[in-house]
């Protein structure tokens, strides 16, 4: 069984009163941290030990910011003793922990019983984080130089879920896709295509070239796309689908 349930469904604007995105699978792997992170997971009555590893996609505000308050939370009235593991773009230890001490003096020295563990992710590269096999991907946003994007994929028991974060059209996708059971794919924009993201276009591409097999899951929304196509399905704020 695979479980993703929505922290969120939308973009950086929030549009349509969504909030931003981001998703747990199977209640211990959260992907991406937008503010809204820590109220989001309670409200899923996700258990906050439980999380296992975060996954940052890159460094725009709304996939990240959230981070410093999640650490607060295990401080001070939820202690946790495993190891919390953060995979993201090089340089993510650093960005965190500094962003950390800029919303909370000093929180990112203070002893909180646990240990924050993370993994820089590879183009192509794979490795394992608390005991499941993933894959990062170098995605196409924002330039690229400036900004280092990945995607990921992660085997969790039988069931296999890969993630695009904020991309425009590019092989990459297809590479994660590949074996895939469900694909949550960006799409940012739900009439025709835009820069730095896909929209409906270029999700209704990604539908013919994926097999069938794969469900898709849009999300990074600025609106309700119009569709009615079977394996391609709308993320919705607080939403779960299961995939047995």
């Amino acid at each position: 069984m695979l479980e993703l349930s929505f922290l969120g469904s939308a973009n950086a604007f929030t549009p349509g009163g969504r909030y931003w995105s981001g998703f747990v699978a199977n209640g211990r792997y959260v992907f991406e941290a937008p503010p809204t992170v820590l109220p989001h997971l309670k409200r899923l009555g996700v258990p906050l030990v439980d999380i296992r590893a975060v996954f940052i996609s890159h460094f725009h505000g709304d996939h990240f910011l959230g981070l410093p308050f999640l650490f607060l939370e295990y401080l001070y009235l939820t202690p946790r003793r495993d190891e919390l593991f953060i995979v993201g773009p090089p340089g993510i230890e650093a960005r965190c922990e500094a962003l950390t001490d800029m919303a909370y003096t000093s929180l990112s020295r203070a002893d909180a019983g646990y240990r924050r563990v993370y993994i820089e992710a590879q183009p192509g590269g794979e490795g394992s984080v608390a005991g499941v096999r993933f894959q990062a991907q170098p995605m196409r946003h924002a330039g690229g130089k400036q900004l280092r994007c990945f995607g990921y994929k992660l085997w969790l028991g039988e069931k296999t879920v890969a993630y695009t974060g904020d991309t425009e059209m590019c092989e990459e996708i297809f590479l994660l896709a590949e074996g895939a059971d469900v694909l949550v794919l960006d799409c940012s924009y739900s009439e025709g295509e835009g820069p730095e993201h896909l929209g409906l276009l270029g999700a209704l591409e990604v539908r013919k070239r994926v097999s069938p097999r794969t469900a898709i899951i849009l999300t990074h929304l600025d609106d309700e796309p119009d569709v009615a196509i079977e394996g391609l399905l709308v993320a919705h704020d607080f939403a779960t689908f299961r995939f047995p």
